[in-house]
């Protein structure tokens, strides 16, 4: 008898360590000591959502409590580390090593990965890295250990509604003696089977409105995989079961069909080994964009062949910009880079104080770019020196600041929206919608000015217009439930926002008060993914959280066409005409589209 097949290990699911309440940590606290209390404890997994903010210090309290434990001890992350990420995950990565673990107990493999959507309200995603990984330790191991197991860990359960790809990944897994996949993300138990799969999710280690808190344990035996639940100093208590097995599971797959308008043609598809959260940028007929390994590409625009590439040290989460023969953007590596467009080669690099996430805008010689470290740079496009910096920040920059009337607007997470005079940096204005709490920010809307006026749409689910000189509001509606999207028409008569349950909605540009001049129900479902709705030529370019994407006719909201791409986060669109576009999507999909009416 194998002696894998008899042992207990501990899960650790939604810690949600926080920097204003004190609770969740004595909670922790609490869950460690009642494992080191415990002799049959071989080790401990972390299923996620061990900092509710994502930041450094709730990682490192965790970090620090959870060394305390007399057991081995290997986490993974979850959506609240990636969601609000002021460090593009690195901090993850520093304080817990990595977001992926493999190992063995005896000849039993557990294997961990990220199931997060990354600095924007999506859906769970599997990257293509990640799959990639997952799947050459899955095949190595079992190369090895033809009669193994494997237990994954993963924040989500793979199915359609939580995580984007699950069909892509429960494929992969159907390929490998997986006995289960475990997880949290519900705060609650429940046992799910995800295309045959077992996919169990363990309650939260916060008590929430119970007088303890709790943990789960798992006893591996020769024929059962056992859950239960455990709080501190009272006997275990076992909810569920599954079955040890040494076949492999059916291939039963919910992969969906994907049929498309005859009259909306790919002329071509790029697919890279890795996730895209930039939206592409075309100049001179070449298309740029960064991935999240950290390599920006520079394709033909013609056919999509690579023209060059160039490696950063950080993911690339900035969307670039063109002037001239120049391509500026940001890497999580702390730095700003400036690339010949021609050759790749580097022309200035700016290192900052933090990892640089925000899109870049470049008006008269300036790059005007936002960063991790509560600063706003206006750098010098010739030189890359700093024309001045605005240290006035209380978070971080991750979308595309606009330039207007002198004035360049953004916002950041710490609930404001900025004005700042464009040659001097100096505070023209700064706005708040009232919210006190940060998830609230107006922060990855790509701000639209015109008529001198500002239209911005945060998480508050309102669309706000301001005045551009001074800040001052002219009206606010949430009679649509806009999220974080705006985008203005070529001729600045309307701005189009995308709303959380299938509508498009087209507000004046000019009007004292919000006059809508048409609302469509586009039939995309439920949507909160901060993709802006862009025109060119009469169409609107509309992009969704799974994979499709829209052309609205500008003027009726009427769908011209719709195509999709696949299943996962589109960002926001590339239009060329009003026939074509340049997409992306964390599949690692880059595609150029066009409409043959």
């Amino acid at each position: 008898m194998l002696s894998w097949l008899l042992f207990t290990f501990a899960l650790l699911t939604d810690i949600h360590l926080s920097r204003t309440d004190t609770v969740p940590q004595f909670d922790l606290r609490q869950s460690v000591d009642d494992i080191n209390a415990s002799d049959s404890v071989a080790f401990v997994v972390v299923a996620g959502d061990i900092a509710d903010a994502g930041d450094e210090g709730s990682l490192v309290a965790a970090h620090r409590e959870l060394e305390r434990l007399r057991v081995p001890f290997y986490a993974t992350n979850g959506n609240h580390e990636t969601t609000w990420s002021e460090s593009a995950m690195r901090a993850f990565d520093r304080v817990f090593g990595s977001t992926r673990f493999a190992f063995t107990y005896d000849s039993l493999l557990f294997i961990g990965f990220n199931s997060g959507p990354l600095l924007k309200m999506a859906d769970g995603h599997v990257s293509p890295q990640d799959l990639l990984w997952a799947d050459s330790v899955l095949a190595a191991y079992s190369a090895r250990h033809p009669e193994g197991k494997v237990i994954v860990i993963t924040h989500y359960p793979l199915r359609q509604g939580d995580v984007d790809n699950w069909y892509e990944v429960t494929e992969c897994l159907q390929r490998y003696p997986v006995q289960c996949v475990i997880g949290g993300h519900y705060h609650k138990n429940m046992h799910l089977v995800c295309d045959g799969i077992d996919d169990v999710l363990c309650r939260s280690n916060l008590r929430g409105k119970q007088p303890f808190n709790g943990y789960t344990l798992i006893r591996v035996d020769t024929d059962s995989i056992r859950f239960s639940e455990k709080r501190p100093h009272q006997a275990a208590n076992q909810w569920t079961a599954v079955p040890v097995s040494a076949r492999l599971h059916p291939q039963v797959s919910s992969r969906p069909a994907i049929t498309n308008d005859t009259h909306v043609q790919a002329v071509w598809r790029r697919s890279l080994p890795a996730a895209v959260y930039a939206s592409p940028v075309m100049a001179d007929g070449r298309v740029f964009v960064g991935d999240d390994t950290g390599v920006f590409h520079a394709l033909d625009a013609r056919d999509g062949h690579t023209i060059w590439t160039y490696r950063t040290r950080g993911r690339i989460i900035s969307t670039a910009a063109v002037h001239k023969h120049q391509v500026v953007f940001g890497s999580a590596d702390s730095t700003i880079y400036c690339l010949d467009t021609s050759t790749g080669q580097p022309l200035w690099t700016y290192t900052t104080t933090a990892p640089v996430m925000g899109s870049v805008a470049i008006h008269r010689g300036i790059a005007y770019i936002g960063g991790s470290g509560h600063i706003f740079y206006a750098l010098n496009m010739h030189t890359g020196q700093p024309v001045w910096q605005f240290a006035g920040l209380g978070g971080y920059c991750i979308s595309r600041p606009t330039v207007a009337y002198n004035t360049v607007y953004f916002g950041a997470w710490d609930c404001y929206f900025y004005a700042l005079y464009a040659r001097t940096g100096q505070l023209r204005w700064k706005w708040t919608n009232g919210k006190r709490n940060d998830k609230f920010s107006p922060a990855a809307v790509w701000p639209v000015v015109v008529n001198k006026r500002v239209f911005i749409a945060a998480p508050d689910r309102y669309m706000t217009c301001l005045d551009a000189r001074t800040g001052k509001q002219i009206w606010r509606t949430n009679r649509y439930k806009v999220r974080e999207t705006a985008a203005a028409d070529e001729r600045g008569t309307m701005v189009f926002s995308k709303c959380m349950w299938d509508t498009v909605v087209a507000f004046s540009a000019k009007a004292d008060k919000p006059d809508t001049l048409w609302a469509v129900n586009a039939g995309f479902g439920y949507e909160h993914a901060p993709c802006m709705p862009l025109e060119r030529g009469g169409t609107v370019f509309v992009g969704t959280k799974n994979g499709l994407i829209l052309g609205l006719d500008a003027h009726t909201g009427t769908t011209k066409w719709q195509y999709r791409i696949g299943t996962s986060l589109i960002q926001t669109t590339c239009p060329i005409n009003k026939n074509e576009c340049l997409v992306t999507s964390t599949d690692g999909t880059i595609i150029r589209l066009r409409y043959c009416p």
